[in-house]
């Protein structure tokens, strides 16, 4: 039994006009399986796959404004392909964000609603992932992450230590999971989660329980009477355990 990452959650005030902007960004298309669900993907994806990680754009009335502990890296070509990238999303809606980064090579932006992403400078780890380069989750210990979600999933753990975890599909596509060491990063949820899919023909009552196990705690986000499962990560992180497919 396993799970895979198939798509990052977004909570927003308007699914569709921030399912576009991720469209028009990740340059993927924009679908909806319904009132108030944006889902972005590659155009002619047939998922799931390891080779993309999507976003699904959820509408909410209030989405609450907290700290953000996970966020989207985009990868780059060159160093003109971030600028003009980043020049791009600014024109897009998106706005420069400063979050104590100081002098760094990448671009911390902020989405039309607020949500914190980066736009990386070149580097050839991420050539082969897509526009995605990871998802990326604050934490205070990243090898008590990297334990429960290479247990959780069939990622293959790539590098860990006391400040820094990535994860990769073990089939070496698509973009990393990565846990960076953050002071204070449990002090709030935030607006992003993470949704996991078990494998067709698997059980997600069993899966859930293997997840309790591994230290996962049932999570109540308001979700009422839905066919999958809110659970949270060992440092509060709330995620979804989807229906088999």
């Amino acid at each position: 039994m396993a799970l895979r990452l198939v798509q990052v959650n977004f909570k927003a005030r308007d699914d569709s006009a921030l399912g576009r902007f991720w469209a028009e960004v990740l340059g993927w298309g924009v679908s909806s399986e319904g009132p108030g669900v944006s889902n972005v993907e590659p155009v002619g994806f047939v998922g799931p796959d390891p080779a993309a990680v999507c976003v699904d754009v959820v509408a909410v009335p209030d989405p609450e404004t907290v700290r953000y502990r996970a966020h989207l890296d985009l990868a780059t070509a060159s160093a003109a392909h971030q600028a003009e990238l980043v020049a791009r999303m600014l024109k897009l809606g998106a706005t420069p964000a400063d979050i104590g980064q100081g002098d760094v090579p990448w671009t911390v932006l902020a989405d039309p609603e607020g949500n914190l992403f980066c736009v990386l400078e070149p580097r050839p780890i991420y050539r082969d992932t897509g526009p995605i380069a990871a998802v990326v989750v604050n934490c205070t210990d990243p090898r008590a992450m990297a334990l429960f979600w290479s247990g959780a999933m069939d990622w293959t753990l790539h590098e860990v230590t006391d400040d820094f975890a990535r994860l990769r599909s073990g089939k070496g596509v698509g973009p990393y999971l990565e846990f960076v060491r953050t002071p204070a990063a449990n002090a709030a949820s935030g607006r992003v989660h993470l949704d996991l899919r078990p494998y067709p023909g698997d059980d997600q009552a069993a899966e859930v329980a293997r997840l309790r196990a591994l230290g996962a705690t049932d999570a109540d986000v308001g979700q009422g009477d839905v066919p999958w499962v809110c659970l949270a990560d060992t440092e509060g992180n709330e995620f979804c355990v989807l229906t088999p497919g």
